[in-house]
């Protein structure tokens, strides 16, 4: 094991074996509760923003090409950038400038997986859903929907995993979240707490992702998982 590697092994073992650390307001339990709220509430806007619009947009087939370019155009900003105008404009009293950067970031993924996924579905299902005397919301949640669930969680799990990595900048307006190990480490040269804050922040990106796993398992039908396979 080389210098190096011991360093980072004794920094982990300092972290985490350090009882202070799993207790009071500074505790990885809280800080990590903090890191949750904050990641749900953005990822659940996101949600309500973008599945919404992308269903209607690509089962009408109507905006698809304004889809695409807002949503590259808002991959494009910066969420750090955006974090600091908010606080500029909003000030640090809420969360608010925290999490309207990172609804920002979550909704792009979103709303073009969602639009993709049902644009995409075979001409001749929907087809057939309406020779089966359907209407258009009825198709659109009894065909397309299912049909389109693989690519829209995929836009759910791809938004989550940024939006659970970007939170750690919510520590630089002073709020709470495992950002505060990373940032207040290398403010005060406590190396241990960055490296045990940005494990921490890996495995909880790890386990969202394993989560949307056994959503996907559970939610997408059988023979959507198939088909998907064999093409």
């Amino acid at each position: 094991m080389g210098a190096g590697e011991e360093g980072l092994v004794s920094w982990l073992t300092d972290f985490f074996g350090d009882g202070a650390r799993w207790s009071g307001p500074d505790g990885i339990p809280i800080r990590l509760l903090e890191h949750l709220e904050f990641s749900v509430l953005a990822l659940a806007l996101a949600m309500l923003i973008a599945i919404p619009l992308g269903l209607l947009i690509g089962h009408t087939g109507r905006g698809g090409v304004a889809v695409v370019l807002s949503a590259n155009l808002a991959r494009a900003l910066p969420t750090l950038g955006m974090l600091v105008l908010f606080v500029l404009l909003l000030g640090t009293a809420s969360i608010w400038p925290v999490i309207i950067p990172l609804v920002l970031l979550a909704v792009p993924p979103i709303l073009v997986n969602t639009f993709e996924g049902i644009r995409g579905v075979d001409p001749e299902l929907r087809d057939a859903a309406y020779g089966m005397g359907l209407r258009g919301g009825q198709v659109l949640g009894r065909v397309l929907v299912p049909v389109a669930l693989p690519l829209i969680l995929l836009g759910l799990r791809l938004s989550a995993i940024q939006v659970v990595a970007t939170t750690t900048v919510a520590a630089y307006t002073g709020l709470g979240g495992l950002g505060r190990y990373v940032i207040d480490g290398f403010a005060t040269k406590d190396y241990a707490s960055v490296v045990g804050g940005s494990v921490l922040i890996v495995l909880f990106a790890l386990v969202v992702q394993i989560a949307f796993t056994l959503v996907q398992r559970v939610t997408v039908s059988p023979g959507v998982s198939q088909r998907l396979k064999t093409r």
